[in-house]
């Protein structure tokens, strides 16, 4: 056995693990990205090997780096403002009156907590959402808010146990379905190239695939667009 296959599976690693799984466990879980990692597995890792502090956690908040220091060892320190700040647990929401149907909210989403179909207006799973944020800077039309879910309860306290084991379950669900590289690679030139390498494995020729590909890109630009437009119409009148 090579030094590094021993290494992967010696004590060492099975301590990094343990370190890190604990770690984790005590994050709210709701892969907002604010740590500045892909999930919140990726962060617990990094604290476990050193290469991230246990103040990234804005959801967690103050009681969130008390619990990780109490894991880790390390000093209790301020969240870092950097990374956002403490507040209550949120959900989104979505207004009807103004969703296009466009799916990239859905797609955004990490816990599968939005649901709705092409064209058609979408909704929250309201228990479900983790008021990660994700869906908002996506949407087209900014048709999605945010919505007090604990009052005045902050952090862990406006958070359970009982939450986060349920936000960690749909979203390893969710990346069962959707690996993590299929989601950090977003946007119009990844889904045509997708479309297109899917075609390609057809009976279409390389030439036929890449112009049917490229016009359902196109087509699919020129529908959001149409959309936002009439949106932002409407907006106008409803301000006059």
């Amino acid at each position: 056995m090579s030094h590094s296959a021993s290494a992967s599976t010696g004590p060492a690693h099975a301590a990094f693990t343990d370190l890190a799984a604990r770690i984790d466990a005590a994050l709210p879980q709701t892969q907002c990205t604010r740590c500045g990692y892909p999930d919140c597995a990726s962060y617990a890792q990094a604290i476990a090997q050193g290469e991230a502090a246990i103040n990234q956690c804005p959801p967690g908040g103050a009681e969130g780096v008390v619990r990780l220091a109490a894991i880790t060892g390390h000093a209790v320190v301020p969240l870092s403002a950097d990374h956002g700040v403490e507040g209550p647990r949120t959900v989104a929401f979505i207004d009807e009156a103004w969703c296009i149907g466009c799916t990239l909210c859905i797609k955004a989403c990490p816990t599968d907590a939005i649901v709705g179909s092409n064209k058609k207006m979408h909704t929250v799973i309201e228990p479900y959402c983790t008021g990660c944020e994700l869906c908002i800077p996506v949407c087209p039309v900014d048709c999605i808010q945010l919505d007090n879910a604990s009052g005045g309860a902050t952090g862990w306290a406006a958070w359970s146990d009982a939450l986060a084991l349920q936000a960690k379950q749909r979203y390893q669900q969710h990346r069962q379905r959707v690996p993590l590289e299929d989601a950090e690679d977003d946007g119009f030139d990844a889904q045509a190239d997708s479309t297109t390498t899917a075609l390609s494995s057809t009976a279409l020729s390389r030439p036929a695939a890449t112009a049917v590909a490229a016009e359902g890109i196109e087509a699919r630009k020129a529908a959001i667009a149409a959309a936002m437009e009439r949106a932002r119409q409407l907006r106008e009148k409803g301000s006059r």
